[in-house]
């Protein structure tokens, strides 16, 4: 039994553990994967007060791991399988254990977009939607596909471009949706090329990919492109994890609070991007976390 069970350890998780363990709750945060969140994941962390120049998310989420240990955060490595939000003792069931609280504070945070493109299961294990900081070096030399046009996108398309021979953004629409630092940063980028108005619809090869089949969205016209060896990287937005909490009212998947964090469930808070809200960056998770572990340690 807990005070305050905290779902996720990403940096909302993690800024709702802190403010409430420090005001002496006992805190259970259960993360199924490692901490950090997608974060973990990212070529370079931009804007975020206090980073480093050119800090990697996998140095961030190493930071975060640092300051958890800091402050003696009580964190369980488990997948979490089934929640019971409803009543005055919330219970949460992962495949090893049964935890209870009188609050819960929900941060599981989002995942890429998958999308299908005709092929991908041949070459799925080694050349397709891959990480850009973690897989970006096995394309010394060789083209490169990124597929979306926002700020992840075009950021991680920024950075294989100093390993790739070639970089092609593959985008549905007639322009970009990154922010001006981004545009300017690509304009002078010589080996990046947007293809608009286009989508990828097949990857030719066994095992690795030894052509690219584009279609023109406008004209429906199909291009096959030769691009042995070529990687596919893949940020067409993101999914909230949300799907098991079955009791929420959900706004397209996304958790709806008030301004203290807590949804429509008494003593159950949302934190981070699960929330239903427009901006979801570093900065909000973790305000989102500080908020949220305040309001459920009162």
């Amino acid at each position: 039994m807990y005070d305050i069970i905290i779902i996720g350890a990403g940096p909302a998780g993690l800024s709702a553990g802190i403010y409430a363990t420090t005001r002496n709750k006992n805190v259970l945060i259960i993360e199924k994967t490692a901490i950090g969140g997608m974060i973990k994941d990212v070529s370079e962390v931009t804007h975020f007060l206090s980073t480093l120049n050119h800090e990697s998310g996998k140095d961030f989420a190493l930071k975060l791991v640092d300051q958890a240990e800091r402050y003696n955060l009580n964190v369980t490595y488990e997948d979490v399988e089934e929640v019971n939000l409803i009543g005055d003792v919330k219970t949460v069931k992962t495949k090893k254990n049964t935890y209870k609280s009188e609050k819960i504070i929900l941060a599981t945070g989002t995942r890429p977009r998958v999308i299908e493109v005709e092929g991908e299961k041949n070459v799925l294990e080694n050349y397709f939607a891959l990480n850009a900081s973690k897989d970006g070096k096995n394309y010394k030399g060789k083209d490169v596909y990124v597929i979306g046009a926002g700020d992840g996108a075009v950021k991680e398309a920024i950075f294989l471009s100093n390993i790739a021979s070639r970089v092609f953004i593959i985008h549905e629409l007639s322009e970009l949706n990154c922010i001006c630092e981004f545009r300017d940063k690509l304009a002078a980028t010589d080996n990046i090329e947007v293809i608009y108005n286009t989508r990828m619809t097949k990857l030719y090869g066994e095992e690795k990919i030894e052509a690219v089949e584009l279609q023109n969205i406008k004209t429906g016209e199909n291009i096959k492109f030769e691009a042995p060896g070529a990687g596919v990287f893949v940020y067409a937005g993101v999914v909230p994890n949300t799907e098991i909490y079955k009791q929420i009212d959900m706004m397209d998947g996304f958790i709806p609070t008030d301004e203290s964090m807590e949804t429509e469930i008494y003593n159950v808070f949302a934190a981070g991007d699960i929330r239903n809200k427009n901006v979801r960056q570093i900065g909000t998770a973790v305000s989102d976390g500080i908020i949220a572990g305040i309001a459920a340690s009162k």
